[in-house]
């Protein structure tokens, strides 16, 4: 399991809700390394013609894009997602299923000394090593707080209240949970519209248990009842849940 390399700089963690347009995407361009059938690479957008972005034209296209995106990814058997012994991917599957929908996860992110720079005013290059470097999932719980109202993103307190969003507006959800041991990585997941044959865990029509797709220790494409609330485990110290239209 890997260690989170990024620390959330600047405050201490607090939720801040008012966009900060000072703060860009930390992202580079798709490059041919980075295939579905390829371990490479890992950390840049996948270069693929071929997988489906999400079609923002109406509820029902963008319902259809999200099958067919997580059909195309097939986190089950693609190379790219696959656990190797000391790392499992679910920050880069979610990195990847968010680019596609057009919404920003990051894999990389600016270095401490970096934003302070851009929030002094610097225009700054996406530099891995320099200005960027490795954030993980423990951290990016951090950065949903910090700054994900810049990239859109809004804080939901249910996983009734995010399934019904994400079913209703097409949108994406997110829940993101940190290590209770500093350093290493938590985990983080997508949550789904439901389909015909896939569906969220409800009891008395509220839902327990979102449909979510993930890679981790065991990669699902879709599931829901098979993890339970898999965030409230000892593993980790505190969860969030977002969401994205």
């Amino acid at each position: 399991m890997k260690k989170d390399t990024v620390s959330i700089p600047l405050v201490s963690i607090v939720e801040n809700s008012v966009p900060d347009p000072r703060i860009k995407i930390a992202n580079f361009a798709p490059n041919p390394k980075s295939r579905l059938d390829s371990m490479e690479e890992k950390w840049k957008p996948i270069y693929d013609s071929s997988i489906p972005y999400r079609d923002l034209t109406n509820l029902a296209t963008k319902k259809e894009s999200y099958t067919k995106l997580i059909d195309k990814l097939d986190v089950e058997n693609s190379i790219r997602y696959q656990r190797t012994i000391e790392d499992t991917y679910c920050n880069v599957y979610t990195f990847d299923y968010c680019y596609f929908s057009n919404v920003y996860v990051p894999t990389i992110w600016w270095t401490q000394e970096a934003l302070q720079k851009i929030v002094d005013g610097e225009d700054l290059e996406v530099i891995y090593g320099e200005t960027v470097d490795h954030i993980y999932s423990s951290a990016i719980h951090d950065w949903f707080l910090q700054w994900g109202a810049s990239f859109g993103w809004k804080r939901m307190f249910s996983v009734d209240e995010m399934q019904s969003q994400v079913n209703t507006n097409g949108g994406i959800g997110i829940i993101c949970a940190k290590r209770r041991e500093r350093g290493l990585s938590g985990h983080i997941v997508p949550v789904v519209p439901e389909t015909d044959l896939h569906q969220a865990y409800r009891e008395n029509g509220v839902v327990l248990y979102p449909l979510q797709s993930q890679a981790g220790k065991i990669n699902y494409n879709y599931f829901s009842e098979v993890r339970k609330d898999w965030w409230n485990d000892e593993l980790y110290s505190s969860f969030v849940f977002y969401y994205h239209d």
